[in-house]
């Protein structure tokens, strides 16, 4: 204001402020976030519970060794172990280094953020006079991870990952067996020196072994060993009392720091939604939509770009219910928590570039194999 009153230039023309395209914007966009903001923070406590208290051993013995049976109990992992996508990979990256089959923790990272109790619920909220719609993302979900799986159990026969299965690990655990026999060596030898202290005194006179009947034999003999129960209960309940803090502060601190990278990519998929819904023309949007082929190929470029999390992407699908069909918006919901920027670019960090793009083709064919299908059967 200053700059245009100094050079004496008319005051530009604000009045777009105030213009209907720039509320429907503002109202749209605040919608979606408010609407998918408590299933976002839901999903992230949820996945912090199980980081911190459900270790990776408990779900390598919950997979069953026959293939068929491990792929669908893989699919329905989520149910028990509901996880966001971004905190998936890393974890399953781990179990495959200590022996989980290629086949199964493919099928739990594309199964896993859809099948879960969370985003049922959330798809259900969001699209609460079509409930159908929920019922049929669980199903097409289940549908693509067990037909991609099996896929990937009849033709991947090499490791995928970037490192050898086991090497890493291996020398872990050789490590902290070596430690441990270590320790307890030596706490046998402490244990002995404890029992079989000479009777006679030292070099330096002074007897490790006081007579019977003195009255510094026990203090001598345990007190530096063995302390007194009062300082043994004081210690461990001073333990177990900081050991449930930093547990705590650890849980705390995965929840905010999922929280708030999730937070940025449903800010930004809000953001873009409410921008295609107000500046592209409803006509455009509609010819689009209906599209055989063109709507489920645009939902499916629109869920890579957006990156949603799979606790908010139904928010943003039921946006576009008046204006796509209803096997397009099934598409946007299973194709976006399978593959998205994000989750390309954690599987990348994980796996392969080769596995990684025949992976990414894979799912893009058989996700819209089974939505044209699905809309061919149930919804004409």
């Amino acid at each position: 204001m200053l700059y245009l009153i100094y050079t004496q230039k008319e005051q530009p023309d604000l009045s777009f402020l105030t213009s209907d395209s720039l509320q429907s914007f503002k109202t749209l966009f605040i919608s979606i976030i408010l609407e998918a903001f408590p299933f976002v923070l839901l999903g992230v406590l949820v996945s912090a519970l199980l980081q911190m208290f459900v270790s990776e051993q408990t779900i390598r013995r919950l997979v069953p060794k026959n293939p068929v049976l491990g792929i669908g109990f893989a699919c329905v992992m989520g149910i028990i172990f509901p996880l966001c996508e971004c905190g998936m990979i890393p974890v399953i990256r781990r179990l495959m280094r200590k022996g989980m089959p290629v086949y199964v923790a493919v099928v739990f990272i594309l199964a896993g953020p859809i099948l879960n109790p969370v985003v049922y619920a959330s798809t259900y909220m969001a699209f609460r006079s079509r409930p159908e719609i929920a019922y049929a993302r669980m199903g097409l979900a289940f549908a693509a991870a067990l037909i991609i799986g099996l896929i990937i159990y009849r033709f991947v026969r090499h490791n995928p990952l970037r490192l050898a299965a086991g090497v890493l690990p291996h020398r872990h655990e050789h490590h902290d067996h070596a430690h441990h026999d270590h320790a307890h060596h030596d706490d046998a030898q402490g244990h002995s020196h404890q029992q079989e202290e000479p009777q006679t005194s030292g070099r330096s006179g002074h007897s490790h072994a006081p007579l019977p009947g003195s009255p510094n034999r026990d203090r001598h003999a345990h007190g530096s060993l063995q302390p007194s129960r009062r300082d043994n209960h004081s210690h461990t309940h001073e333990h177990e009392h900081r050991h449930s803090g930093n547990r705590l502060f650890s849980l705390l601190g995965h929840a905010s720091d999922e929280f708030f990278d999730m937070g940025k990519y449903l800010i930004f998929g809000a953001f873009l939604t409410a921008l295609i819904q107000t500046a592209v023309a409803r006509e455009s949007l509609v010819s689009i939509g209906q599209g055989e082929v063109s709507s489920h190929l645009f939902m499916m470029g629109l869920a890579y770009v957006l990156s949603l999390c799979s606790t908010s992407d139904a928010f943003v699908a039921s946006s576009f219910a008046t204006t796509f069909s209803t096997g397009s918006l099934l598409t946007f919901l299973v194709f976006g928590p399978m593959l998205d920027i994000k989750s390309t670019l954690m599987l990348l960090s994980a796996f392969r570039a080769k596995f990684v793009l025949q992976l990414s083709a894979l799912v893009l064919v058989v996700v819209l194999a089974v939505s044209l299908l699905y809309e061919r059967i149930f919804l004409t």
